[in-house]
């Protein structure tokens, strides 16, 4: 019970921040936005090709990895606010609390999370005059795999923030990172149309059967392969990258 009220204060502070500063938060739903408008119209001619006959709405297709990419790249960055606070010596007053450093983390990880799930369902709410129709019951198991995969990406994040403690360190390493999972996962249109070299390059890549598996669930094939075998690899992420920010947070804390 200690831990979680500690946690809540951490979250109630991180939250009150994000809301006096809301810039971020909307500038990271622009690109996924601007990816809705400007390039989902174009695959609509060719829908059927590039699900292989699977569905023939487009958003069914396009709408699943702009929230995984959402999830992915609006935790991916966090870090750099964990290092401003660093260096105003907020991580400092923090580490002379009695207060438990899992607390520490999983407070501003919760702030993260609910403010990509709020982000998503703009994302979806927007979509639906330009044409998305997928289930509920799809549709809030994507939610959660989204808000799983912020935990994670959002952990790893801080922890990386934590042992370089320099913008100039963490940005090139992030976005040599990012890259090679946006453009292995699928996020903008499946791996499956490529070549059989690529599909296979892209089989190493965990968020490829996260996006897969929520295409999936969009199309309402819950029991499916694809959809069990996405919240597999989300669920293993997300033990990953909460465990390894725990322990980071616990090192440099100590």
């Amino acid at each position: 019970m200690t831990v979680l009220r500690e946690t809540w204060i951490v979250f109630n502070r991180a939250m009150r921040l994000s809301l006096r500063n809301p810039m971020w938060s909307i500038l990271m739903l622009s690109q996924p936005l601007m990816y809705l408008f400007l390039f989902g119209p174009l695959l609509k001619p060719i829908t059927a090709q590039i699900s292989q006959g699977a569905t023939t709405n487009a958003y069914q297709v396009f709408i699943p990895g702009l929230i995984v990419q959402l999830g992915m790249f609006g935790a991916m960055f966090v870090g750099f606010g964990l290092i401003a606070e660093y260096r105003a010596g907020v991580i400092e007053a923090d580490r002379v609390t009695p207060a438990s450093r899992m607390a520490l983390m999983a407070g501003r990880v919760l702030r993260d999370v609910v403010v990509l799930v709020v982000q998503s369902i703009l994302l979806l709410v927007v979509s639906i005059p330009m044409g998305l129709r997928a289930p509920w019951g799809g549709v809030l198991l994507s939610l959660v795999i989204v808000a799983l995969l912020g935990a994670t990406f959002a952990s790893l994040s801080y922890s990386v923030a934590l042992i370089t403690k320099s913008e100039d360190a963490l940005a090139p390493l992030l976005n040599g990172i990012a890259m090679p999972l946006l453009l292995l996962s699928g996020i903008l249109l499946p791996m499956q149309i490529g070549p059989t070299w690529l599909q296979r390059l892209s089989d190493i890549s965990p968020l490829k059967h996260v996006v897969n598996g929520v295409r999936a669930l969009f199309r309402g094939d819950i029991g499916s392969s694809s959809s069990l075998w996405g919240l597999f690899w989300v669920v293993l992420l997300t033990v990953v990258g909460l465990t390894v920010g725990a322990r980071t947070f616990r090192k440099e804390s100590a």
